[in-house]
């Protein structure tokens, strides 16, 4: 539920508060006091896109803040703010409520606000929209269109669950059907390279090349370039450890013996000095034997011959063939291999592989008729109820003659559709995003008259009528939020503004319903009456030279003398003379009788 609203330098609103209570709440005013910035603030708290110029001349930006609360709703719609509010970082006040907030700057971006965290505006829509549904007049307009009217019946059928799997299953359809029509069209230009990459993957193959084989090549190759000084450095450095080389200058010493020599000489003395550096000298003799016995392998490791530097040159050639070709060293080779043999795989454009494409898109096709049907049988159930529900409450907008009907047929392919999809009757439809259904709502005011399309055969009064018929209907969907309605009764008057009246009193009962309106017999039935209304001039002229700056509005709740003031005024003009005081004073009576009656 909208708590509260606060408004600042937004159109004819220089600063205004607004608090709201449940059931109906009517916003009525002059032409032009300002009453339509309540519900541009709403639509920019919606996420609607900021518009500079409705910021109020001679400030630098606009302000729209407002305090919702949760408590009303139902589980699922409490579950996906709290969602919105975790992902958001967004947090509730003391008492539970969250505050939105937007501000439209004259000369930058925008900025919206969610539970004090600043937010994208896409965030700040998703909340409001689940508490919030605002109807303005262009959203009559907007009832015209296939789409909107396919939604409207969807709400009504909840189709939520079928949609998503059609969805699902025409996506995997489309992506399956276009890799074939991909490779039938494409099959000489793939064909041609699925040889370069089978000739690239036999030519890897043939060298058959091992991870980092690259880099260990040039450290043996190295070495290899070495040979001679490398033996010759070994068998020194071995011979001086251990004595059995062939140099005679080293004839009968070693290292390894001398350290031994001098270890038992130690150890032979009852001296603790001594005895501790004899341990130290055992630990060099067992250095010593160590490096001796891995030098006796480098050593016996070491090529003969040159012929193995040739041959790892030679190898090394080969591998660098492949690094040329197909990576920079050969774990990149490895890898391009892997990802050729991959995409080798996707290129296969055999008969054998096409066929078994075809059929497993003829597979996927009867999944998606089978879904798409399934949708159809229920918005075709569906539409029944509905056209009988909303003819039902336009008689009780005073058009007990009017007819509303609902028709869903096939969605016609065209010549060239993207999506053609032939069901089991032989027609070809449209597989669209949201089915294969066309959805058009029929109107006739009363019954001498044929019924037509919507478009063609409602009056704006009427259509004003048709959309608030629908939406008392598919109300229970959405309980506990609330509605705003802006001018539904628009062209309306007499007997059917007091039906308008009675129909928002009904559907208070379970939301939160605001209308702006200019007629009293709808402003009658209101919970709470608030009037947006001038407070002078924001430091107007005295003769003086001085440029009176623009007129400022405000909204004011109104009591019950207030109220009678206010209707006279919307009746005839009248506020202030007994008749029309009189005349406003039945009106409210009757609306207050009508609604306990109920």
């Amino acid at each position: 539920m909208l708590a509260e609203i606060r408004i600042e330098a937004l159109g004819a609103i220089n600063a205004a508060t607004a608090e709201f209570d449940g059931g109906l709440t009517v916003l009525t005013g002059e032409t032009g006091a300002g009453k339509t910035m309540v519900v541009t603030g709403l639509h920019l708290l919606g996420g609607a896109r900021a518009d500079a110029t409705k910021v109020r001349s001679g400030s630098d930006r606009a302000v729209v803040e407002g305090r919702f609360t949760t408590t009303e709703v139902g589980d699922a719609v409490s579950a996906r703010v709290d969602g919105i509010l975790d992902s958001s970082g967004a947090e509730r006040d003391d008492d539970g409520s969250v505050i939105a907030a937007r501000s439209v700057s004259r000369d930058g971006p925008s900025r919206a606000y969610l539970g004090g965290r600043s937010v994208p505006a896409k965030s700040l829509s998703g909340f409001t929209n689940e508490l919030l549904t605002l109807h303005g007049q262009n959203d009559q307009l907007r009832l015209m269109r296939p789409d909107e009217q396919r939604n409207a019946l969807d709400r009504y059928a909840d189709v939520t669950r079928r949609l998503d799997r059609y969805r699902s299953a025409r996506d995997a359809w489309l992506e399956a059907r276009r890799d074939l029509e991909d490779r039938r069209r494409r099959t000489r230009e793939l064909a041609q390279e699925a040889d370069r990459l089978h000739f690239a993957l036999n030519e890897i193959d043939v060298v058959d090349p091992k991870p980092g084989e690259d880099e260990a090549l040039v450290a043996d190759i190295r070495r290899l370039s070495e040979l001679d000084a490398l033996r010759d450095a070994v068998q020194t450095a071995r011979a001086a450890l251990a004595g059995d080389g062939d140099d005679s200058a080293h004839d009968g010493f070693s290292a390894a013996g001398a350290v031994g020599q001098a270890r038992s000489a130690l150890e032979n003395t009852d001296d603790v000095a001594l005895k501790s550096l004899a341990e130290q000298l055992g630990a060099a003799l067992t250095v010593v034997v160590d490096v001796s016995a891995e030098l006796g392998h480098f050593l016996a490791e070491l090529p003969s011959d040159a012929s193995t530097l040739e041959t790892k040159l030679a190898r090394q050639a080969e591998l660098r063939t492949l690094t040329r070709k197909y990576a920079a060293d050969i774990d990149g080779v490895l890898a391009w291999a892997v990802e050729a043999r991959e995409r080798l795989s996707a290129l296969d454009v055999s008969e054998e592989t096409l066929t078994g494409l075809q059929r497993r898109v003829d597979e996927l096709q009867s999944a998606v008729v089978a879904a798409a049907q399934d949708v159809t049988k229920v918005r075709s159930k569906a539409a029944k109820g509905l056209s009988k529900a909303v003819t039902a409450e336009l008689a009780g907008l005073a058009m007990s003659g009017a007819q509303f009907a609902i028709t869903v047929a096939p969605l016609a392919a065209r010549a060239d559709d993207s999506a053609p999809l032939e069901l089991p009757s032989g027609v070809t439809v449209h597989a669209g995003r949201d089915g294969v259904d066309a959805v058009e709502f029929g109107f006739a005011a009363h019954g001498g008259s044929d019924l037509l399309p919507l478009n063609k055969s409602a009056s704006g009064g009427e259509l004003s009528r048709v959309m608030l018929a629908l939406e008392v209907v598919l109300s229970a969907s959405t309980e506990g939020t609330t509605m705003v309605f802006d001018e539904v009764d628009a062209g309306v008057g007499g007997r059917a503004a007091v039906q308008i009246g009675r129909r928002l009193a009904r559907l208070a009962r379970t939301h939160q319903v605001i209308v702006v309106t200019h007629l009293p017999q709808v402003a009658a039935y209101a919970d709470v009456h608030l009037v947006v209304e001038g407070v002078g001039n924001d430091g107007a002229g005295s003769g003086d030279g001085k440029k009176a700056r623009a007129k400022s509005s405000g909204v004011r709740r109104l009591d019950d003398d207030d109220r009678v003031a206010e209707l006279a005024r919307m009746l005839a003009g009248l506020g202030e003379s007994d008749s029309g005081r009189a005349h406003a004073r039945d009106l409210l009576d009757a609306a207050r009788k009508d609604r306990a009656a109920e």
